[in-house]
This record gives structure tokens, sequence and C-alpha cells, in this order.
């Protein structure tokens, strides 16, 4: 597949690349984009939700009446679950979500990921250029130029570009990143992708 490189004015540069198929033209697998997604939320959760059993409610634990004979239940403590304020019963532990993915799964579903991406048509090919100070307004009218869409858009860079990053803070549906950062989720999450010229041919670089 070959996409035609704007320039930043959204002209064309008279530039064409090559997308190479084993990245961008696999036969997607649904279930390795869908335990890659899991596995980048999973990694995402803090795990620190707690509660108090039992054991760690702060409540006198003398006995509430005899054994037997009372006509109801027997109690041993008021911190028993049934009662209010008592100890939670199988309540939330701090505890790690995260879970071990091959690599060449993960590969897989990057590949799977920028495959349907390009069948869609969803990927835009810009040439290198630099900002000399963070100007959102600037790069704003750059994403405009080249057509990338005004829903979610994915910029992915070679290498970091602080002033690119910043211009990008402020526009919520815009999420900027080099290509060593590009997961699975990032991807499915956008509607189009905006490669720097250069990060194709990187990509294409790491499958093996």
């Amino acid at each position: 597949m070959e996409l035609s490189v704007y320039k930043i004015d959204g002209t064309l540069s008279g530039k064409k690349v090559s997308l190479d198929e084993k990245v961008f033209g696999v036969t997607p697998n649904d279930h390795v984009i869908y335990l890659d997604v899991l596995n980048y939320l999973a990694a995402q959760r803090q795990g620190t939700a707690k509660t108090k059993d039992r054991s760690e409610v702060a409540y006198s634990t003398k006995k509430l009446g005899r054994q037997k004979g009372g006509g109801g239940a027997r109690h041993g403590s008021l911190k028993a679950g049934i009662f209010v304020g008592g100890g939670n019963v199988f309540g939330p532990k701090p505890r790690d979500y995260s879970f071990k993915l091959n690599k060449k799964v993960k590969q897989l579903a990057r590949v799977s990921a920028l495959s349907y991406k390009a069948a869609e048509g969803k990927i835009v090919v810009v040439e290198p250029f630099t900002m000399d100070a963070p100007k959102t307004k600037e790069f704003k009218n750059i994403l405009s130029a080249i057509k990338a869409g005004d829903r979610k858009v994915l910029f992915v860079l070679p290498e970091n570009a602080n002033n690119i990053f910043l211009s990008s803070r402020n526009l919520p549906d815009v999420k900027v990143i080099t290509v060593d950062e590009i997961n699975t989720y990032a991807i499915m999450n956008a509607h189009s992708l905006v490669l720097v010229d250069g990060v194709q041919d990187i990509l294409a670089a790491r499958v093996k």
C-alpha cells in the first residue's frame, strides 16, 4: 500500500511511502486485539480498593448474650458482618490486576490494529517538522490542513519532540506519542492515525 506524504500546510510533498504488508496488511486477529487491550487496561488499574473485615473493625469483642435460650440466633461479637458497622464479608483487598501476555501476541495485536486502520483509510503520513515553541493553535491548524479528521487523532512521532507534545495537551481529542509508546489500545481508541514520515519504517523493522 502506498500513501502520499503531506506537508504541514496540507499540500502534497510529491513523495510517496510504501506501508509494509507485514505491519499494515495482515489479516486482523480480533481475539489478540481483545487480549492486548484487556492487558493494557488491567495494568492501568491501581488495585488499592480495601475494606475492613471483622478482624480489623474497632468494636468490643464482648459476647452479646448467652449462647442458648435467648430466642434468636447466637452472636459472639458486634464485629460480625450482619451488624451495622461490622466487618465487611469478602470485601476487596489490594491486589495487582495486571497479567502477562506473550510478546508475539502483543505484536500480532498491534499489527492487526494498524492493518484495520490502513484498510479503513484512516492513516495520514506527514513529513517531519519541528515547532520553535508550543503553539496549540498552530498545531490544530496543521491537523486541519492535513485532514486528520475532527474525531480522536493519534499522532505518532519517530522520537520525542517536546514542543509538539506540549502543543497538543489542550486538545482533548488528540494524543501525541512516540513510536516507542505505540500500543494496541491507543491505536484502536483513535479514529485516525497521523504518522510522521519514518515511523512506518521503524514499525516495520521491529516486526520479526
